[in-house]
């Protein structure tokens, strides 16, 4: 496969690796740019885990909870100008208040009715495109709830009651006391926030995503020259800190490091007045995964005054 220059630029804006490694990455892995990142990876040549620098897409979250249930909703905007909105933000709490009456997958929440306007979100939507001026998407939705217990929500740089840049939900299972619960889940919930985990549990962690480290792992052992045997013992060894840095539960609770989440929520168990079991969660970050292209933002200012 031909490797050509614009394959080259992406690969080291991904990893940030020099033109020389990326050119040879590429050519390694036949094209492939995410094998390419890994090659990288292997190599100790890039850290790059995922491609979290290219995420720059504009818009809020926003967060709708009711006790035992909550959900939480991104729309996208094209500019931080519409994000900043007051229709716009009107806009977003209200689908999140709709969300709240789905399953809180994007396809049910999309065919909700809107009871401001009688139609459904997405056509509600499709109008406020017209009014706004802006090319606006329902991109990612997802609900919680337990039979008993709190599902807690935290907004991390709010523009608004419920609205921000980020949203996380924490889903408690308990029969203790519900505020105790729910101050509890709040610092879950911005313990998320910062952490980012990919599963409640080590067992929960996509396979895909635990084999993938796997394979890095066994060909930076490999590098070092050391026997087979030494090389397993290693990468277990790997895998268990991938497995403890990865899984909520595993993690050093960000509010007090001393303690994992796991313990921490042992510790509340006390306030609460009954066993704390953290069951689920989901966290929203804003344009997280999509790309943007880069602008002038002299040249955008323009263009948003021209109307």
């Amino acid at each position: 496969m031909s490797i050509t220059a614009a394959m080259v630029k992406e690969l080291r804006e991904l990893s940030g690796a020099g033109m020389m490694d990326c050119k040879k990455a590429l050519a390694e892995t036949d094209g492939n740019m995410e094998a390419a990142v890994d090659w990288l990876r292997a190599k100790g040549i890039s850290k790059a885990d995922k491609k979290a620098g290219r995420t720059a897409a504009e818009g809020l979250v926003g967060v709708a909870a009711d006790g035992n249930k909550a959900v939480v909703v991104e729309i996208n905007s094209e500019t931080d100008f519409v994000a900043r909105n007051d229709e716009f933000q009107k806009l977003v709490s209200g689908i999140a208040s709709v969300a709240l009456g789905t399953d809180g997958s994007v396809d049910a929440v999309a065919a909700a009715n809107y009871p401001a306007t009688g139609k459904s979100v997405a056509d509600t939507i499709k109008d406020a495109i017209g009014t706004i001026g802006e090319n606006l998407t329902l991109r990612r939705s997802a609900g919680l709830s337990v039979d008993e217990g709190v599902v807690a929500s935290y907004i991390h740089n709010g523009v608004a009651d419920g609205l921000g840049k980020l949203g996380v939900l924490v889903a408690l299972k308990s029969s203790g006391n519900k505020d105790a619960l729910n101050a509890f889940g709040r610092q879950v919930a911005m313990h998320v926030a910062a952490t980012s985990p990919l599963a409640v549990k080590p067992e929960d962690v996509d396979q895909v995503a635990a084999e993938r480290e796997r394979s890095i792992f066994i060909e930076q052992a490999r590098e070092s020259g050391k026997p087979d045997n030494i090389i397993e013992k290693m990468v277990e060894g790997r895998m268990r800190k991938f497995f403890e840095e990865v899984a909520l539960l595993s993690q050093a609770f960000v509010i007090n490091p001393d303690l994992t989440v796991a313990a921490a929520a042992k510790e509340a168990e006390k306030d609460v007045g009954a066993p704390v079991e953290i069951v689920g969660f989901a966290r929203l970050l804003v344009g997280e995964g999509v790309e943007k292209e880069e602008s002038d933002f002299a040249a955008e200012v323009a263009a948003a005054a021209k109307g």
